[in-house]
């Protein structure tokens, strides 16, 4: 795993980030209610996560960077149904079933026990819980995001995905791709 620095989560908050990843667009994409609990596993500095928060009843912000859940903290004003948890993708810490969805956004490529990740997701989500990858595309040069060799192809994703039924699949943004399955 090569987890992204805490020394440049600025990087996470550039507005020109806004151009080619637009959170409400892909918050929009994951058809949210209001009765709705989501983990945002690997939030970082919250970039979707508070938005998520205006939609849904509760939000667990999960990183295993203490520092990165420290910089949402200081960015929390009204969010009160945001919970910041210290964890990782393979132990959330989270209860069973006790998420609607489980997002995991632009960190799919950097899990090395992508099974047990998968395992972890099935014990938190609900029954008919959603799981919700969004990554790096493979064919279009960066900036931004890692470098094409470390990315996984969209197609890769869903093949990784065996048992789970593929809700929708697609580009989203200028650069990544969002596969969600039961």
């Amino acid at each position: 795993m090569y987890p992204f620095r805490v020394s440049e989560a600025d990087k996470l908050e550039d507005p020109e980030r806004l151009k080619w990843l637009s959170p409400e667009t892909v918050v929009a994409a994951l058809e949210l209610r209001s009765d709705m609990t989501v983990a945002d596993i690997g939030t970082g500095t919250g970039y979707f996560a508070i938005p998520m928060s205006r939609i849904v009843a509760r939000v667990y912000a999960i990183d295993f960077q203490r520092e990165m859940l420290e910089l949402l903290r200081r960015k929390l004003t009204n969010e009160t149904n945001i919970e910041l948890l210290e964890g990782s993708a393979t132990a959330t810490t989270l209860l069973d079933h006790s998420c609607d969805v489980a997002f995991l956004a632009t960190v799919w490529h950097e899990l090395d026990s992508r099974d047990a990740v998968l395992d972890e997701m099935r014990r938190i989500l609900k029954p008919d819980g959603t799981l919700a990858i969004l990554d790096w595309r493979h064919d279009v040069e960066r900036p931004p995001g890692p470098r094409i060799p470390h990315r996984i192809p969209m197609a890769g994703v869903i093949s990784e995905l065996r048992g789970w039924q593929i809700i929708r699949s697609g580009n989203i943004g200028s650069f990544t791709y969002l596969v969600q399955a039961r």
